[in-house]
Order: structure tokens, then sequence, then C-alpha cells
């Protein structure tokens, strides 16, 4: 991850590695180096520099400070001993209760290593206690033929002496044990405290006295932790992805990495800044590239490896890396839910909540004067993570928003309570909508830039829409939110096509100064699906899951994935999780907050109440039956509400095309209907068909008029939508 624009307040107990980043210096402060002799004093910006850093001082090398730090990585921060801390307890933790489930064990084999240092000690006194080594000797020497008689006679002397010396120690041997036989049995019949302590006084020397140069008494556990990094491993590991030279004698005399922190526990991972070494050739984009083979070399999967340059802002420069290594995968475990689902208001000039990165700190993103893309593999989250920022702008009552859906899907319907522009589905009324919708932004656009333009310098001082200029003028932000491009692209003819381009490409390029918010998504970003001047001018992209990573370059731009954000690395269970891009460096992996299709149905309620306070309820939402039953409290039965809502766009629509509208807002309700049903059904909710035929673009049918479906609606509904 690289330092992104993305606001990410500190959340939680992590270590953060910029405390531990040496900061860039002033170079206003640099001393000059003077190439005079004289001792004349050396001024910069006014000030005389003091002697200490004057070049002509021939103590300047002793008497300056070392930029060394004096306290080491893990305790520079109140944040690096609390996580080691909590980290060692964690490993104390899990030892002991390793070693505690095997204590039968060490019992087991303590007695049996007392045994053999029993046998060990009798074996080693008995030549001491009796006489066989002197033995042993007078019988060399007589067997002997050249033996001197006198050396026989001196060795049977000694041999006699022993015996007598020893007499009285061998007595004391046997009474010994015959006191240990009887402390023996009184042991048995003491009580259990004391029969432990002295079979452990006993045992304990005896187990020590049997162990052998490869005796093993505690088994080897595996700590908690799939990564115990070192600095030894970590230049192994750069070294077998090609970025360390290897020495003539061997790797451990090759070039090495200098880490500037670390590695040290940074939460649930371990964190390190290195530099590479000067004349290898290699630099930090390197080490990106390399993401994947560092990841093997550690012994862990390449989604538990964050990566990023150290720039110099934080006093890194080309060759600085920042490291992140996981102890697991940490974009799995419980769901992150959105803090939309409690909130009550929000701002949309405030940075919206979007997820969690790696090491649980929370992603804002800045959607002001912003325009963003949405781009992965379905059912991956896209449309979820997409629906977020569009929830932003819910609990802003002076936020007008711009909605399609190519898919007319049940995914964006609830927005129908609050949208002053809705088009569900590809089909051509929906196409034609679609085309309105556009022109009628860009005329809203133009007549904005005009109004600011005429604006003067103390109200509109840099020329775009402000939250005073909101208020005064009635300008309230718009947000056009577009999902599944694709389907709109692929469905028009040539001609309608380039000109839906072109307006799109004129909102999301002129239209955030005038506070229009660009929201965009699409299954397939290719450059039939979405072109490729309409992606290029996006600012902020988000890709969950692709098949390559050239898909995932179609996605967050050119050459990302060789940078590091490459969304191809994760799997099938990383479910609403994605790369966000935010600028030409600047790349997060984020797990976006989970708000669910009834929690973000309730917002558009909420949003629509909002609305209806401030006097902003404006377009179709207002006139929106269903939406106002809703509100109301009134319930209409399911098959009027999904009608009206198939024929949105249509004042009269043919009895097929209808059920297929139904179908694809809801396959499980409506796959089996035919005409029959769904006239009965209709019927039964009250609707009362004035005209069984319909005449649309000069054909006739049997259809339906969308004015009769409306009158099954409750009448104060009517009245209150202005119907």
């Amino acid at each position: 991850m690289t330092e992104t624009a993305v606001q990410v307040p500190a959340m939680g107990t992590v270590h953060h590695l910029d405390d531990h980043r040496p900061t860039a210096p002033d170079i206003t402060t640099e001393p000059v180096v003077s190439l005079v002799k004289d001792p004349a004093p050396v001024v910069v910006d006014g000030d005389e520099v003091e002697a200490v850093d004057r070049a002509d001082n021939p103590l300047a090398d002793w008497l300056t400070v070392p930029d060394a730090p004096v306290l080491p990585a893990w305790a520079r921060s109140a944040a690096s001993i609390k996580a080691n801390a909590a980290a060692l307890c964690r490993l104390s933790w899990w030892h002991a209760r390793y070693h505690a489930v095997r204590t039968p064990k060490y019992l087991v084999k303590t007695v049996l290593l007392a045994a053999r240092g029993f046998y060990r000690a009798a074996v080693g006194l008995w030549p001491t206690l009796s006489a066989q080594d002197h033995s042993a000797v007078v019988k060399a020497l007589r067997a002997q033929s050249k033996a001197r008689p006198e050396d026989v006679e001196l060795a049977a002397r000694l041999q006699i002496a022993h015996g007598i010396r020893t007499r009285t120690r061998r007595w004391r041997f046997g009474a010994a044990a015959v006191g240990v036989a009887a402390a023996a049995i009184g042991i048995a019949l003491a009580p259990p405290v004391l029969q432990t302590g002295i079979a452990t006084a006993v045992i304990t020397p005896l187990a020590y006295l049997g162990r052998g140069k490869e005796t093993q008494f505690l088994d080897q556990g595996v700590p908690p932790l799939r990564v115990d990094m070192s600095a030894q491993q970590l230049n192994d590991a750069l070294r077998a992805a090609g970025l360390l030279k290897s020495g003539r004698g061997g790797e451990d005399e090759g070039p090495k990495v200098s880490c500037s922190m670390g590695p040290v526990r940074d939460g649930r991972g371990w964190a390190v800044i290195f530099d590479l070494p000067r004349g290898g050739g290699k630099t930090a984009s390197d080490v990106l590239a390399k993401r994947e083979v560092i990841a093997q070399e550690l012994g862990v999967d390449e989604i538990q490896v964050i990566m990023s340059r150290v720039r110099a802002a934080k006093g890194g420069n080309a060759g600085r890396v920042s490291m992140w290594v996981a102890d697991d995968d940490p974009y799995l475990g419980a769901l992150n839910p959105s803090p939309f689902v409690s909130a009550e208001r929000f701002s949309i000039w405030d940075p919206v909540p979007f997820g969690q990165d790696a090491r649980g700190t929370r992603v804002n993103i800045p959607v002001m004067w912003q325009s963003m893309f949405f781009g992965g593999l379905p059912r991956r989250g896209k449309t979820f993570s997409q629906r977020l920022l569009t929830a932003a702008g819910l609990l802003d009552p002076f936020v007008r928003h711009y909605v399609a859906d190519g898919k007319g899907g049940a995914d964006w319907m609830p927005m129908k309570a609050v949208a002053h522009r809705l088009v569900m589905g590809a089909e051509d009324d929906a196409i034609e909508a679609l085309k309105a919708m556009l022109a009628e932004l860009l005329t809203e656009m133009e007549r904005r830039f005009a109004l600011l333009r005429d604006l003067p310098t103390s109200v509109c001082p840099e020329g775009k829409l402000t939250p005073d200029i909101v208020a005064k003028y009635n300008l309230p932000v718009i947000f056009v939110t577009i999902d599944e491009l694709q389907e709109y692209f692929t469905a028009m003819e040539r001609e309608d096509r380039e000109q839906v381009i072109n307006d799109l490409c004129r909102i999301a390029r002129r239209g955030p100064a005038a506070g229009f918010i660009s929201n965009f998504a699409s299954q397939r970003p290719d450059a039939d699906s979405v072109p490729t001047k309409l992606r290029e001018i996006i600012t902020i992209r988000y890709s969950t899951q692709v098949v390559d990573r050239a898909s995932s370059d179609m996605v967050l731009g050119k050459g990302k994935a060789a940078q590091g954000a490459d969304a191809s690395v994760l799997s099938e269970e990383h479910k609403g999780v994605g790369v966000l891009v935010t600028g030409p460096a600047s790349y997060v992996t984020v797990r976006a907050d989970y708000l669910d299709g009834p929690a973000f149905a309730a917002l558009c309620r909420k949003g629509r109440t909002l609305r209806e306070e401030t006097g902003q309820l404006t377009g179709e939402a207002a006139g929106d039956v269903t939406a106002a039953a809703d509100a109301a409290g009134i319930t209409v039965p399911a098959i009027v509400s999904d009608t009206l809502e198939v024929m949105r766009h249509s004042p009269r629509m043919f009895t097929t095309d209808l059920i297929n509208g139904l179908v694809n807002l809801d396959e499980d309700e409506y796959g089996d209907f035919n005409a029959e049903q769904l006239a009965a059904a209709l019927e039964a909710a009250g609707v009362k068909r004035t005209s069984k035929q319909v005449k649309i673009s000069g054909s006739n049918g049997a259809g339906y008029q969308r004015r009769d479906i409306e009158a099954a609606v409750p009448a104060e509904i009517l009245l209150s939508t202005g119907r």
C-alpha cells in the first residue's frame, strides 16, 4: 500500500509505520558549506550558523549529533510497545497451553532420564568404592614376564592400602543404600505434598545426570505466527527473488538490505522498512513487482504481503520499501457494518466511510470534485461497494440523485423513493430515458457554470460550488450513479453509443466543479464495454476480483498491477474486497463496509424523509406513488408496485414486454407468469383495464395502460404526488 490520498484516521490499537519513519530534512535549514578559510561568521537566511555546523570547524565531525535513534524501533511509541507486549503475551500463553497438555509425556521422560542417571552414578562410583582398578594393575604386572618384583610388590601394597582406606566408605555406602530404601518406604507413607517435594529433589539431579548431548526434553512447538520475520529471512527472500546479488563465498557474504525500522510486531503481523543496497541496480519499484515471489519465499500468500514505496515526504528514497506481512489473510473474518446503518445525517462534503485496510485502519474517500469507477467479476460485491458512496448522499438532503441501472434488477429499486431521475433496464424505452437524463444533466451543468461565472469572487473564490452557494442559490450537489454501463453500450446503436459516451465524458471531466459526482460501474471494463477515453478521466477506481492482471489494469489503470495494485490476486472468498486507486501512485486494498439490501432500502426511506422536511424532494421521487405509499405506511400490492416500476418510462406496454420486465425484476416471483396469470393477479389487486389493446409505434397488441395501474393506488397517495 502506498501513501494514498485516502484519508485513513487511526482506528484501533495498531502500530503505525509513520511513527518510525525519519522526517525528510528541510532543505532551507541545511548548513551552507563555505570555501572561505577565515573565521568570518556564516549567515544563512539572515541567521548566523552555529560554530559546530561551520565547515571550517575541525571538531565538527566529533561534535555533530548522529542521526541514529536512541531507542530501538519497538520502543519509540506507546502503540509499538503495547503491540509488542501483547504479541509476547499471546505467544507465552500459547506455549503455556502447548506444554501443559504434554505434562504426562514430560513426567514419563523425566523418570526414564532419572533411571539412566542412577545407573550412570552407580557405574561411575563402584570402581572408586572397590579396589578393582588396583587389582587390574597387579594382575597386569604379574602377567608381564619382565616385570620387576619390587613393582609388583609395590602395586600389591597399594591395593591393600586402598582396600583398607575404602572399607569404611563401603560400609557407609551400604548404610546409605539401606537408608534410601527406608526413606522410600517413609515417602510412600508421607503426605502427597511432601512426596512431590522429595521426589522432585531426588529425580531432578538424576534426570540431569541421565541426559545426553542430543536429548531434547521439551517438544518444539510451532508458534501461532506463520511468519517469524528476521532480517536474515528478509535478505534470503529478496536474494531468491533476484533483488540482491549473491557473494562469491556464498549468499551470506553478499550485499544485504539495511533496515531503518524493524522487523517489529505491528498489529497482527510484522512490519519492516528497509533500503536496498546501492550498486545493485534495483529500486523500490522492482521490489513491488516481485511481490508474489517474495511472498513465496516468506512462506505466505501474496495477499498477506503489503508493500509500498516510502516517498521523500516520509523520509524515503527510490530504494526504500515499507513492508507489512500479516500472520494470516487480513481480509477474512466478520463483516464490517457500514456506519450509515445507524447514522441520521451525513454531509457529502466530508470524506465518505468506505471500509478498512489490512491492518484494520479506517479508509475514507473524499468524493467531492471526484469521479469514480467500479469494476470486477459478478457476485464479488461490486454493486454493494458502489452503493456505499451513493448511500452517503442519501443522508444529505442537499444531494440530488440521478440513477441508471442497466441490469434493471432489485439492487437500485429502493432509490425510487429519493432519485430525481431513475432509469431501470436497458430496453429501448430505458435507453431513451437515459439519453434524456444525460441531456438534462448537461443543461443543468451549463446553467450552473453560467451562474458561477457571474458570482463575485467573495462568494465564489475558486469558480466552484461551495456549501454556502448550495444553501443560498438552491444548487444541490448532483450525484450521478450508473451501474452496469456495459448493458447500455452493447444495446445501443453506434451513433447513440458515441453520443452517450461523449455526454458521460463531459460530465466526468467538467462536472465536478459544478458539484457533479460521477459514480460508474461495469462488469466488463474492456474497450468495447467501457471506452478508454471514459475510464482514463475517472479519478478514483475500485476493482473487486478479476481474472488476470490485464483485466485489473483495465479497471485500475495501465501499469497499476506492476506497481502492486493488482486485483487478480484476490480469491473467491474475498467478497466485498477490492483494490482502491486514488492517484497515480496511491492505492490500498480495502475490505468495504457491509450494507445489505434491506439496510439500503431503509436509508432510502430515511433520505426521502429528510428531503421532505427540507423541501428537496424533486423529480420522479416526488411523483412516485409506491414510494409515497411506503412513506405513508400504506401497503400497495407487490404486483402493482412492480408493474409500475417496469412501466416507469412507458405510458403503455405490451403484455409480453411487461412480463419480461417483471421476470427481470424478480425471477423467483414472476418466472412462471403468463398473460392469464398476470391479468388475474392485477385484477385481484384492484386494477381495472379500460382497454385490453394498446397501440405502440403503430402496432396494436394486448397490453396495459400505466394510468390503469396507477388507478389501483389509494386516492390520497395520488393526491400527495400531484397526480
